[in-house]
């Protein structure tokens, strides 16, 4: 048996070797950590750099566009403008008020209710209302069955057409044969010229073509009233000539 002063001591020695032993594992531990610490954050550093890398070389992701026949004027516009025949009203107060318009935020399509009519018939008749003040009517454009186009208000004065919406609308007056309303086809072609050069003009939207029957309900124009389709083929049709005949404008020029 070991006198107790060597028995202290050498409990003493095993006391100094276990607690150096048990530092030497904390500090193993502690590099450890600090090891995989490190690595983690290196891998944070090198997964954010592959991100911001990728998203520089990956081009911008375009804001969606709308649908193409709900919006036309966020695509194309047509700056070719129809071939016009201007024969501008005298100014009077029953045809020609020369009010100013508002900015203009839709085109109204009309059809003049008087069968076999020509477009110049129906200027002659707004034409002549500066004489007889018997009613106050007039449109912007008339088109006739042969497709010819006669302007007879400017886009930027009213034209007695549409009711309350004459103050920000553009219309369009359609002859036509028979009673049903039915347009001829240079009509009906000149008519989707003209509503798109003017949806160009003022950076307007298909759905911003609208009938009179829109405004106030009347049966006007007649054909496009009574056969929905038909209304609803012509806007396409608006648009497939935009789509085939459109550019894509830094800014819509002014006419």
């Amino acid at each position: 048996m070991l006198p107790e002063k060597e028995f202290y001591k050498k409990q003493t020695r095993v006391m100094l070797y276990e607690n150096a032993r048990t530092a030497k594992k904390r500090k193993k531990r502690k590099e450890m950590l600090l090891h995989g610490l490190s690595a983690v954050a290196a891998l944070a550093v090198v997964v954010t750099i592959i991100v911001l890398v990728t998203k520089w070389l990956t081009p911008a992701e375009e804001a969606p566009v709308a649908d193409s026949r709900s919006e036309v004027k966020q695509t194309k516009v047509v700056t070719r403008r129809p071939d016009l025949d201007v024969q501008l009203l005298t100014p009077n107060p029953y045809s020609r008020p020369q009010t100013p318009t508002d900015p203009i935020t839709g085109i109204v399509i009309h059809y003049t209710a008087n069968p076999g009519t020509t477009a110049q018939n129906n200027r002659n008749y707004f034409e002549g209302l500066k004489d007889s003040g018997e009613t106050s009517v007039s449109s912007n454009f008339v088109i006739g069955m042969e497709g010819e186009i006669i302007q007879c208000v400017p886009t930027s004065e009213i034209a007695y057409a549409s009711n309350d919406r004459n103050h920000d609308t553009v219309s369009i007056e359609c002859c036509h044969p028979n009673e049903d309303g039915k347009f001829t086809e240079a009509t009906y072609h000149s008519l989707v010229e003209l509503t798109a050069f003017l949806m160009g003009k003022f950076e307007l939207g298909i759905k911003d073509v609208i009938r009179h029957y829109d405004v106030t309900g009347k049966d006007c124009p007649k054909y496009f009233v009574e056969d929905e389709d038909a209304w609803k083929n012509f806007k396409k049709d608006v648009v497939s000539y935009i789509e085939e005949n459109g550019v894509v404008p830094t800014a819509v020029p002014a006419q």
